[in-house]
């Protein structure tokens, strides 16, 4: 009897749906499972294709030149975010979404084929693109589809579909490496990718277009012409070429002069393809700083972490990617308690949680050392993953709740460039500062004859012969490099927790804005009849 009347009360408590209105969240719900689809397949190449790494170079040779394999893909991936997302505004978000679809899966395909590392490197410059406009237009579209009132908890999965490609990236490489040609860790995209485009096709978000003004294609080329040198220079400068070579003056030059260019061609432009009157709403400026001190703080430590947790702490794992999976499930912890709880809570709570959270796991993480229990690192990791989780999504939902729908796409991805050059700022600085503590450390640890004599100075290199235990080399030189090695991460660990922390200004000063109900969000740009029609979602169509 109880039973019986708690179901009454739960259905007269919940609204009854319309046949109208249950065909569109089954239209929403198809849409984004297309859209998670391809996040998963731009998210999931790099730690796929990361642990096929030695086979791919015995295979193909060319060593000198596997560190391209990465750049290649970021210098696309970074230079197309800001364009893709800027004519998804212009031209609709399905042929943006489906052209960049096609170049991942053909960049996939032709690499899988590869004979040589040169052509795989552009295999991976070809795929880059592909993922650069894949990423923004996902969470661009979440905001066609959604009111801000109902976009959080869609923001967090699609967060965690990247925490959770993350995950299963390593597992999946590994198995592909001790099973199968390393080709598939290629050719395993090609299913996947042929499903999403079968989904995507048959129905997307409808968006207004304005093809009455040209498209701003000076300012495209300006824009590539002043990140592709900027990433270089943070890629290569102390590493491959020293600070003040002629290489890297030289890309800084180019830079410094196409950014300036860039500036005054989107003065003048009459639709700039990154409209500068952006950065005069507050919080899209204070979330995209938020962004970029977030990454840079974090992705430069997560870089070390697998080195850090086998060499020092001495975790066991085939496979170094797996060590990453107890901070990607404080990620998901978080991303998808957020957004569930968004509504209620509001952005800004998160935003203030977000950055002592994670700035806490790091110092933890700086607190560790040879023979600290594993344990400990796995908490840590948990406690650093849920800071993140609980910012990187809200930022941008915060900006697209007071952005004007025609500026959602160049908006959204504007945000995603940032968060895309502070993790790469992130890992060459960190990198530069690790390499430089690791040498003073040596050079503390070990006596001047032992000192010159070790075969590298690199710091990955002299992990690996921590984890070898190479017999030619003395038992106390190994522990002086382990101390050194720990040392030098955990000083790094201790800055990126300073870094990240810094982010909570950024948090603090954006201001708490209520989110948009849907005839709130559509208002502007809808005439009554369209409102009444959206009432309870937006509305999808084809494109």
């Amino acid at each position: 009897m109880f039973g019986k009347k708690s179901k009454r009360r739960v259905s007269a408590e919940r609204p009854v749906l319309s046949e109208e209105e249950r065909r569109r969240n089954r239209t929403r719900s198809f849409i984004m499972l297309g859209l998670a689809l391809g996040m998963l397949l731009a998210s999931l190449d790099q730690t796929v294709v990361s642990t096929s790494l030695p086979k791919i170079v015995a295979d193909l040779g060319g060593m000198s030149l596997y560190s391209w394999l990465f750049t290649a893909y970021m210098l696309a991936q970074t230079v197309t975010i800001p364009i893709a997302g800027k004519l998804s505004d212009r031209l609709g978000r399905k042929p943006i979404f489906l052209t960049g679809m096609l170049l991942f899966l053909g960049g996939s395909l032709l690499a899988g084929m590869s004979t040589s590392m040169e052509f795989l490197i552009a295999c991976r410059f070809v795929q880059g693109l592909g993922g650069g406009a894949m990423m923004p237009i996902s969470m661009a579209v979440v905001a066609d589809l959604y009111a801000p009132t109902e976009r959080g908890k869609i923001q967090g999965m699609l967060g965690s579909v990247f925490a959770l490609s993350t995950i299963i990236g390593p597992l999946m490489g590994g198995y592909i490496v001790d099973n199968m040609d390393w080709r598939w860790v290629f050719y395993v995209n090609l299913p996947v990718g042929i499903l999403a485009i079968l989904v995507t096709s048959m129905k997307f978000p409808t968006v207004q277009r304005d093809r009455s003004k040209t498209i701003d294609y000076a300012g495209m080329v300006a824009l590539i012409a002043t990140l592709a040198p900027a990433l270089l220079v943070i890629t290569w400068g102390g590493s491959e070429y020293a600070w003040t070579s002629v290489e890297i003056i030289g890309l800084s030059a180019v830079s410094i002069i196409s950014v300036l260019a860039f500036i005054w061609q989107e003065r003048r432009a009459s639709d700039p393809i990154l409209p500068l009157r952006l950065f005069k709403e507050p919080i899209f400026t204070l979330g995209s700083a938020g962004l970029f001190i977030m990454s840079l703080g974090m992705f430069g430590v997560i870089s070390f972490l697998p080195l850090f947790l086998q060499a020092v702490v001495g975790m066991s794992a085939s496979n170094s990617g797996e060590l990453i999976i107890p901070m990607m499930a404080g990620v998901m912890l978080t991303s998808l308690a957020s957004g569930f709880l968004l509504r209620r809570t509001g952005y800004k709570i998160w935003l203030l949680i977000g950055p002592p959270v994670s700035a806490l796991g790091l110092y933890l993480l700086s607190t560790q050392h040879a023979g600290s229990s594993p344990w400990d690192a796995i908490l840590f990791l948990v406690i650093t993953g849920a800071g993140l989780g609980a910012v990187m999504s809200n930022y941008i939902v915060a900006a697209q709740n007071v952005m004007p729908k025609k500026d959602m796409g160049v908006a959204t991805a504007s945000m995603s460039l940032f968060r895309s050059i502070g993790g790469t700022v992130g890992v060459a600085a960190l990198g530069g500062l690790i390499n430089g503590r690791m040498n003073e450390e040596l050079g503390r640890n070990l006596s001047p004859q032992m000192y010159s004599v070790l075969p590298t100075m690199d710091v990955n290199s002299l992990g690996q012969l921590l984890l070898m235990t190479d017999p030619s080399i003395p038992g106390v030189v190994l522990e002086a490099i382990r101390l050194s090695l720990s040392n030098s991460i955990t000083f790094a660990f201790l800055v990126g927790s300073v870094i990240v922390l810094l982010s909570l200004i950024a948090s603090a000063l954006v201001r708490s804005v209520p989110l948009k109900s849907v005839k709130e969000y559509h208002e502007e740009e809808c005439n009554p009849a369209q409102l009444e029609a959206m009432a309870g979602t937006a509305q999808p169509g084809k494109e």
